[in-house]
């Protein structure tokens, strides 16, 4: 690309969405919707129930209930302008308006890379190490870890942003996502964004594939100690919870490797859409399911809470 001056000539820009099919456009509205609004009561209960049962009041649940604010937050961020994409076509946005929106659905997701690497070792330390679990994972140690995984999220996707942000936008200002993902914007650019690119892409690789080292070798301590236990039912209870959590964690770290864990941000921009909306729509709906609404402690939480309200009910008649 040509390299001009540090200007901005371009003052907003345009998704494109999914043009091939616009035509479905208000029943793909109506499905979307309702993905997005189960995902979020979905999230919301668990939240609720972790902080207000005292027998959810552990480590394992204090990092639930984070990774599930940071993940309604997260969808948040693309799921709104995704509906209205549906509803009404092409939409428009301004420069400042598209990198707040990128800052925040890379900060929001980082950070929920690294909290998932701390809710595996929080599964290692209670299966492999359960007599030092409670000693270790106390409650001053799970905020600190949250708050790290916040922190670092900030710190290592700030720089690139205010890198974009320099850049120049000449002529061409239709972006081909449903969201404005770095990817995509610099693409557009008409400054050399060699240098954008390779930080991206570090720093891609140091967020991503560090988070899944870490999840890896967690997990395979895990099943490790799992196919030692006596009893076979225990195995076989075992085995279907770390298959469930499994099969999430392919469908995220596998739809963001394919989309970040290269060195051309705009290889393959259009196959990045339909990989991004496994980890925007697919895994935030399947999350609070898969995590925590299987499990029997939750469901007694669920029980006890809705026959408290109605008992209350009743109360008052």
């Amino acid at each position: 690309m040509v390299k001009v001056d540090n200007l901005t000539n371009v003052q907003e820009f345009i998704l494109e969405g999914f043009p091939a099919v616009q035509h479905l456009g208000k029943p793909l509205f109506i499905v979307h919707l309702l993905l997005y609004l189960v995902a979020i009561m979905g999230s919301i209960v668990i939240v609720t129930i972790t902080w207000a049962d005292r027998c959810l009041q552990t480590p394992m649940y204090f990092f639930l209930s984070n990774f599930s604010f940071l993940e309604s937050c997260f969808i948040t961020t693309v799921i709104p302008k995704l509906l209205a994409i549906f509803l009404s076509g092409m939409q428009k946005i301004s420069f400042a308006a598209c990198l707040t929106q990128s800052f925040f659905f890379l900060f929001l997701g980082s950070t929920c890379f690294f909290l998932l690497a701390v809710m595996s070792l929080d599964r290692y330390m209670a299966i492999c190490n359960p007599l030092r679990y409670h000693s270790i994972m106390n409650m001053r140690v799970c905020f600190l870890l949250v708050l790290s995984c916040y922190v670092l999220g900030f710190i290592l996707i700030i720089g690139p942003i205010l890198m974009v942000s320099q850049l120049s936008f000449c002529d061409f200002n239709v972006i081909n996502h449903f969201f404005y993902d770095l990817g995509p914007l610099v693409h557009l650019s008409c400054s050399d964004t060699s240098t954008v690119e390779s930080l991206f892409f570090c720093l891609s690789v140091v967020i991503i594939l560090s988070s899944l080292t870490i999840t890896v070798i967690s997990y395979i301590n895990i099943i490790t100690i799992i196919v030692n236990f006596p009893s076979a039912k225990e195995r076989q209870k075992a085995f279907s919870t770390c298959s469930s959590h499994l099969l999430v964690l392919f469908l995220t770290y596998g739809s963001c490797v394919f989309i970040y864990v290269k060195p051309k941000q705009a290889d393959r921009l259009e196959d990045n859409k339909e990989a991004a909306l496994v980890n925007t729509v697919i895994t935030p709906l399947l999350n609070p399911f898969i995590y925590t609404l299987r499990n029997k402690q939750v469901k007694k939480a669920l029980r006890d809470a809705l026959y408290r309200m109605k008992s209350m009910r009743q109360s008052q008649f």
